[in-house]
């Protein structure tokens, strides 16, 4: 739809220009302001095809003019950019009627492909608005790789569509699901969360589905599942990869049919529920070993949604800091801070535990050191504390501290435990891939995102770094404009 205008609404002149060549370039007649009332003069005077406006202005919010253009012109499409790259953001651009949210600082050629989307797309029935007001941000994180979480959660939230989460133990898979059910339409029904590899694999047919009287020995009484609990609202299955055979089979019939029947009983009971899977485990893995259904994966994994080890997100360390100093204070312990020095040394850790361990370390540091700012040497010590524990916990001691010996370890998980079964085929290059993924990930970290001076330093062909970074859907970290 070339030859079509484009009105665009940002203070910063810098980003007009840039916003005029890349949509000029692409064939569109583009205007542009500096404040929202130029912008809503426009609107009401019918002009324009398609609006870009950012957030911050200052005579009014975007977000907040965003109801007004929808009333008066349902069928003009709205693009939303934002410096304030938060998930309430996203939330409330999809609620208020945003055609696409781009956190700042996007990629030109992004935007441009969601101006051409936007203009060549029949026009349809936008989700109704929610209104959301509160402040709260369950889930905390400004990088590349959060953002494309809180874009999935703004599209998904005001379906019914099942989701699998996936990721490392303690990256916050379960805040997730409760985003998608909180600033969701099933909001107002309950959250119910079970945990597949906390229950014993002979009750978990009667926790999710329940049971009736006499249905089994011990059954004195009916007793309500999961299911039931969840009615109106969604039921979070988490650590899904440890649901026995039995279990998934039954489970895979409500996915197709809607209907589940209680241990015991004979009347099927239509489920109205929404699904949230999670797991840290590979599925596909499982599934090669015969121990996860293939046709059970593809009906929970519609939609996936991968959550980045904090390793893979250190930027977002000062951001999860302030947020958990904020939430001890809120809790009753002393209001506290970091000097810079201590968090750069908390962004140089591994964090094995993911957000989860960060989390326990802040709270403990704040509740045991008198200091009211606590220095690089605590946290040294912490650190010191948190390797040792994690050696002992895997029972290693012995071993070098090599990255050779913590292959080895982890390749051991290939080998064990699979009752005597070799792994699958392709073994080796299912290792290559886990190994260049978080090495162009922290190199591409360190370099800000200059794939330039990633491919320098990897030694790899710029067209091969950007190959491999599409195949292992490696999130990129933008550097300004």
């Amino acid at each position: 739809m070339n030859g079509a205008t484009v009105l665009v609404a940002d203070d910063d002149h810098g980003i007009r220009t840039v916003l005029t060549q890349a949509l000029g370039r692409a064939g569109y007649d583009v205007r542009t302001t500096g404040n929202a009332a130029t912008l809503w003069r426009w609107v009401s005077d019918g002009e324009g095809d398609l609006v870009i406006t950012d957030v911050v202005m200052p005579d009014e919010n975007g977000l907040d003019l965003l109801p007004r253009i929808k009333k008066m012109r349902p069928d003009l499409r709205v693009i939303v950019m934002s410096a304030q790259n938060t998930l309430l953001t996203a939330i409330k651009a999809a609620e208020r009627g945003a055609f696409e949210y781009l956190p700042k600082p996007f990629d030109l050629g992004e935007l441009v492909n969601v101006v051409n989307r936007a203009l060549s797309m029949k026009t349809s029935e936008q989700a109704p608005a929610n209104d959301v007001t509160s402040e709260r941000l369950p889930i905390v994180g400004r990088s590349a790789a959060m953002q494309d979480i809180y874009r999935s959660v703004a599209r998904l939230m005001n379906t019914d569509l099942t989701v699998m989460i996936t990721g490392e133990s303690g990256t916050g898979k379960e805040l997730v699901a409760r985003a998608l059910h909180d600033f969701g339409r099933r909001r107002s029904g309950p959250f119910v969360a079970v945990n597949m590899a906390a229950i014993p694999r002979e009750l978990i047919e009667s926790e999710l589905f329940g049971h009736e009287k006499g249905s089994f020995t011990g059954a004195m009484t009916r007793v309500s599942g999961r299911f039931e609990q969840a009615e109106g609202g969604t039921l979070f299955l988490d650590e899904i990869g440890d649901m026995p055979p039995e279990a998934q089979t039954r489970l895979l019939r409500v996915l197709q049919d809607g209907r589940y029947t209680s241990v015991g009983g004979r009347t099927p009971v239509k489920a109205n529920v929404r699904i949230v899977a999670a797991t840290h485990r590979d599925l596909t893995q499982l599934i090669k070993l015969g121990l996860f259904r293939e046709d059970l994966y593809y009906r929970l994994n519609v939609v996936p949604i991968r959550i980045p080890p904090l390793r893979q997100r250190l930027e977002d360390i000062p951001e999860l800091i302030s947020h958990f100093l904020a939430q001890g204070a809120a809790e009753g312990l002393p209001s506290k801070s970091f000097e810079s020095a201590a968090i750069d040394r908390l962004k140089s850790y591994r964090w094995p535990g993911n957000v989860r361990e960060l989390e326990n370390m802040m709270k403990r540091m704040v509740a045991l050191y008198n200091e009211p700012v606590i220095g690089v040497d605590v946290v040294e010590m912490e650190l010191a504390g948190a390797n040792a524990a994690s050696v002992q916990s895997r029972g290693d001691n012995d071993e070098p501290a090599t990255l050779s010996g913590a292959i080895e370890r982890h390749l051991r998980e290939y080998f064990d435990g699979h009752n005597g079964l070799l792994p699958p085929r392709g073994l080796y290059d299912r290792v290559l891939r886990e190994l260049e993924r978080p090495l162009i990930s922290l190199t591409l970290v360190a370099t800000r995102g200059n794939q330039v001076k990633a491919a320098e330093v990897l030694g790899l062909n710029r067209n091969t770094l950007r190959k491999k970074i599409k195949e292992l859907e490696i999130g990129v970290m933008r550097g300004p404009k």
